[in-house]
């Protein structure tokens, strides 16, 4: 069995690359970087840390590599041969690959009636629906039609945290021992992949607002509140009483709309977000802050983990959300110098205000009481 996986960097290799390896699958890396993508087709295998007290280290095998950039051939040749495509690129880079995803799709139809399913493991929401509209912007209605009977996108969840890292061995990869992987199994063609790890549901929303209102919000939180709080990493963070409680309070602000929006257990929710915070302290994993704060543009869209969970809380908790306030306060005021966003947020709240930069970045209105409360704490 053959995996294209895009994205050879450590999400691609400590986490979705080992698992598909794992799953008797010969996993095909593509990437850009000549030198990974080199040292891959020469060793074949490469080492997983679990980086704990336990330190357990595992050797993923039967893997390849193809360089986009010179060999486009070869990736549009995997594409028809492959039995499962999954990406780990980021979200920015789903527009990029998406022709040349095109190009070894409309190859492969020609070739074989073949069903296959495309999975995004992006952190990001439907990511793999996203990545879909991006390819089929590049081909006809006809080929849309065969592509439909053809191929799927169905969305995934992922988490796993992989912290910043500069290894002797460039392949080696540093993770923590937690993972999850659930996808949309109602989303899919053909037989389901055996992939030990994995969950398959036939509702993903309320997966996907659970890690990102909980593991990416937290760390969110974590990270502008830290950097406010003049610390420089995410356990120096975690560590200080000011930003816990801010954590603890907008995780239990996150979780009071998740146990109401998708009647979670409340005791089980509890639970999944001690063990996130246990995740975050981990001693091993020492992300610096500027590293879990960068793109705060992003971060601070309508749809994403700080304005979202702030906008449901007064939708169904019915009250005022202070502590995602206070995080999206502090976002507002992220200014580090080598985070390009940052430095055009900064740009933005000069030049037009931060009434006109909740309208543009994080979509929020004037009438809405999320955008006097955030106001009420910036002035």
């Amino acid at each position: 069995m053959l995996a294209v996986h895009f994205g050879a960097g450590n999400i691609g290799r400590g986490f979705i690359g080992g698992l598909l390896s794992e799953a008797g699958y010969q996993v095909c890396f593509v990437d850009v970087n000549s030198e990974i993508v080199d040292l891959l087709n020469e060793k074949k295998s490469y080492r997983v840390v679990l980086v704990s007290d336990q330190s357990e280290e595992k050797l993923v095998n039967n893997v390849r590599a193809i360089n986009s950039i010179k060999d486009p051939d070869d990736v549009i040749e995997a594409i028809v041969n492959a039995d499962l495509i999954t990406t780990a690129v980021g979200p920015t880079i789903l527009p990029i690959i998406s022709g040349l995803m095109a190009d070894g799709l409309k190859k492969r139809v020609e070739k074989t009636n073949k069903r296959l399913n495309i999975i995004a493991c992006e952190n990001m929401i439907d990511g793999s629906e996203f990545l879909k509209k991006n390819v089929y912007e590049k081909i006809t209605e006809e080929e849309k039609n065969q592509f439909d009977l053809n191929f799927a996108f169905p969305n995934a969840a992922v988490d796993r945290i992989v912290p910043n890292q500069i290894n002797e061995d460039k392949l080696i990869v540093h993770v923590e021992p937690f993972y999850e992987w659930v996808i949309d199994q109602s989303m899919m063609l053909g037989e389901v992949p055996k992939i030990e790890g994995v969950t398959y549901v036939n509702d993903l929303r309320p997966y996907i607002e659970r890690k990102l209102f909980t593991v990416n919000t937290g760390h969110a939180v974590a990270a502008y509140i830290g950097y406010q709080t003049g610390l420089e990493t995410i356990k120096d963070a975690m560590e200080h009483p000011k930003v816990l409680t801010a954590v603890e309070g907008t995780l239990k602000e996150t979780g009071d709309v998740l146990i109401r929006k998708y009647d979670f257990d409340y005791d089980n929710h509890v639970k999944y977000i001690t063990k996130i915070i246990g995740r975050f302290t981990n001693p091993y994993i020492n992300d610096e802050i500027p590293r879990v704060a960068r793109g705060p543009l992003r971060k601070l869209g309508h749809d994403d983990r700080l304005v979202s969970p702030a906008i449901q809380y007064y939708d169904y908790v019915k009250a005022e959300p202070v502590h995602l306030a206070n995080a999206i306060v502090a976002a507002l005021k992220y200014d580090f110098r080598q985070d390009d966003e940052a430095l055009e947020l900064q740009k933005k709240i000069k030049e037009l205000s931060y009434e006109k930069t909740l309208n543009e970045v994080c979509g929020l209105k004037e009438d809405h009481p999320l955008f006097e409360l955030i106001l009420s704490k910036l002035h």
